[in-house]
C-alpha cells in the first residue's frame, strides 16, 4: 500500500514571556503565551529522517524572546504578525507562519490613592487572544480576541415562549440573572488595522449592548452585541461569539417559611447552554 504525507506543520506551544518595560521609575508588566506553527518544506523531515530542513522548536522560543525585546508590545497582533513575518523570510524551507497569543492582564497598583510605579496585581481571567498567519507570497490574516470576559446583569433578561415537549420542566421566566463568559473573535478587514485602538472599542461595544439589551434570550443578546461591534469598528469584517449560560438558579426558600424574591440564587458551572454564532458585515 503506498502512502503519502498529507498536510503538515510543526512549532513550540505556549512560550511565556513576561516583558518589563522601563521609562523611568514608572514601569509597565506584559505577560504573554505564544504558540507557533510552521508550515513549508518539510517531507524529508519525516519520511526520511532528513532534518536539514528542520529549525529546531528550540529556536523558535528563543527568537520569541529576542524578537520581544525590540518590539514595544504595543498590540499583540502587531508582535504577532512580527514573529510570523521573521519566520516566513528568515527561514527559506517555511511557506507559511501562524501564530497565536495571549495575554494576561496586570493591573497598577494604587496606594493611598496614586498609582504605585512598579506594583502590579493580577487581573481577572479575561485575555486578550489573536491569531495571525503569513505566507512567503506577502499575504496576511489577524484575528483578533477576547476570552473569558466574565460579565453578568440582574435585570432585563427573560426567556419564555419557547418550545415545548414531554421532557420540558424548565418554567417561563420574566425576570432572571443572565451571566456568561464571552469568548469572541473578529476578523481584520484592513491591512493595517489599528489594533491596540480596534480592541478597546470592540469590546466596550460588547459590554454597552449586553448591559443595555433586554434579553429574550441569550440568542437575541449575542446578535446585538455582534452588531454593536461591527457598528463601533469599521476595521473588521465579522466577529464570532461564544457565550456559554452561566446559570444562576432560585433557590426554594419556601420549606422555611421564606419568600425568594429573585434574591438567593445557586450558580452552576455545568451543565450549561452554549450558544455560537457568526455575525457578518451584509
Amino acid at each position: 500500500m503506498a502512502v503519502v504525507l498529507g498536510q503538515n506543520n510543526y512549532g513550540k506551544s505556549r512560550v511565556r514571556m513576561v516583558k518589563v518595560v522601563r521609562d523611568g521609575a514608572q514601569h509597565t508588566v506584559k505577560e504573554i503565551s505564544v504558540d507557533i506553527a510552521l508550515e513549508g518544506d518539510f517531507g524529508a523531515i519525516h519520511t526520511s529522517g532528513d532534518n536539514a530542513n528542520c529549525l529546531p522548536t528550540d529556536t523558535m522560543k528563543n527568537t520569541v524572546y529576542a524578537l520581544g525585546k525590540s518590539h514595544p508590545l504595543d498590540s499583540i497582533e502587531g508582535f504577532a504578525l512580527h514573529v510570523a513575518r521573521h519566520f516566513v523570510e528568515k527561514t527559506a524551507p517555511v511557506s507559511a507562519a501562524s501564530v497565536r497569543v495571549s495575554q494576561v492582564p496586570w493591573e497598577r497598583v494604587a496606594v493611598d490613592g496614586k498609582e504605585h510605579p512598579h506594583t502590579f496585581t493580577k487581573g481577572s481571567e479575561e485575555r486578550q487572544t489573536c491569531e495571525v498567519r503569513s505566507d512567503k507570497q506577502g499575504a496576511s490574516m489577524a484575528i483578533g480576541g477576547i476570552k473569558g470576559l466574565l460579565i453578568l446583569k440582574s435585570a432585563d433578561s427573560a426567556f419564555s415562549g419557547y418550545l415545548k415537549d414531554s421532557y420540558t420542566t424548565l418554567p417561563e421566566t420574566r425576570d432572571r440573572i443572565m451571566a456568561t463568559s464571552v469568548t469572541a473573535t473578529w476578523k481584520y478587514g484592513l491591512p493595517k488595522a489599528e489594533f491596540a485602538g480596534c480592541r478597546g472599542l470592540i469590546r466596550g461595544a460588547l459590554v454597552k449592548a449586553f448591559a443595555g439589551h433586554k434579553s429574550e434570550s441569550v440568542q437575541q443578546t449575542l446578535y446585538a452585541m455582534g452588531e454593536a461591534a461591527l457598528n463601533e469598528c469599521d476595521a473588521i469584517e465579522s466577529i464570532r461569539l461564544s457565550l456559554p449560560n452561566i446559570h444562576c438558579l432560585l433557590v426554594n426558600l419556601k420549606p422555611f417559611g421564606i419568600e425568594n424574591a429573585n434574591e438567593i440564587f445557586v450558580p452552576t458551572d455545568e451543565p450549561f447552554g452554549l450558544i455560537e454564532a457568526t455575525i457578518t458585515r451584509s
